[in-house]
């Protein structure tokens, strides 16, 4: 038995394959009708010590972020995408999605591109992998 799907997922950054993995969730998300949501995640691992200690800096970067994720929103609701949400959370992007967007946002299902410009995971590991093993819902990971 396939569960329906209602709400989709989709972390965005400015990586390739995380920009294929928002025109795949815009195309599912119109072509049946379904919510979606972006999140982007403001990586604290990107900045300096100097720069994390300033409130200033950080609201700064976040403020950027949330202008950028608006624009990701409004490319989904040009597209057609009837139910578009954005939103922007702070963390390391795997567990960050994981462990808070997911209980709260409720999606049926994920998806994510396989690499990420930015962060820890270019060093340490996939945060696509992450997920895809720690989220209790379905992943799909766009290469």
């Amino acid at each position: 038995m396939t569960k329906e799907i209602k709400r989709i997922l989709v972390g965005v950054d400015d990586s390739k394959d995380a920009l294929m993995a928002f025109d795949y969730a815009i195309n599912l998300a119109k072509k049946d009708q379904l919510e979606l949501v972006i999140v982007s995640i403001l990586e604290s691992d990107d900045m300096n010590v100097f720069q994390a200690l300033s409130k200033d800096y950080v609201h700064g970067e976040r403020q950027e972020l949330e202008k950028h994720i608006l624009e990701f929103q409004k490319q989904a609701q040009d597209a057609g995408v009837k139910q578009v949400r954005a939103v922007v959370a702070e963390g390391d992007p795997g567990e960050t999605i994981v462990g808070e967007v997911i209980p709260a946002i409720k999606p049926d299902l994920l998806i994510v591109g396989a690499k990420s410009e930015k962060g820890v995971s270019l060093k340490f590991g996939s945060q696509a992998a992450y997920m895809a093993k720690y989220a209790p819902i379905s992943v799909t990971v766009i290469r």
